[in-house]
């Protein structure tokens, strides 16, 4: 059975923070912890699946991935897009960020971790522009970030 992208409900909560703390921890060590797991969890609960437009993959009836968007100040923002360690490399990410462009107005901003080679890849891959690199003193983990850009 191919893998199903739709909306997420509230009802994805628990499985959108798995997805979320397990890719992190997975591709993001280097990162200091600034969020407990349970943090984390309340934070999908109550405030990311409500301020974002979330989508989840779904393969077997299990949430595998997710991308979440939002619109502000005329700018379309990519704040999420996670997947389980075992489903990356199989094209999810890529249909995930597919479908969401196809959707959003321009321009498409995100933010990545300098150190994150292979989201930086994936991310230009898909035509996103580096247009301003940080010191990181300005997001939680103070590391080093990139803001990238699809006009």
């Amino acid at each position: 059975m191919p893998v199903e992208l739709r909306p997420a409900t509230s009802a994805d909560a628990a499985d959108v923070a798995t997805v979320h703390i397990k890719s992190r921890k997975t591709f993001l060590p280097y990162l200091p912890t600034v969020h407990t797991d349970d943090e984390i969890r309340h934070w999908i609960a109550t405030s990311a699946l409500r301020e974002q437009a979330m989508t989840v993959a779904v393969d077997d009836s299990r949430v595998v991935g997710i991308l979440g968007t939002q619109r502000a100040d005329g700018v379309s923002w990519i704040w999420q897009l996670y997947l389980l360690p075992s489903h990356v490399g199989r094209g999810i990410g890529s249909r995930l960020l597919t479908e969401a462009l196809a959707c959003l107005p321009r321009p498409v901003r995100l933010w990545c971790f300098q150190q994150n080679a292979g989201a930086r890849r994936f991310y230009e891959r898909h035509g996103f522009q580096p247009v301003k690199f940080t010191d990181g003193r300005d997001n939680e983990e103070r590391t080093p970030d990139v803001l990238y850009e699809l006009a």
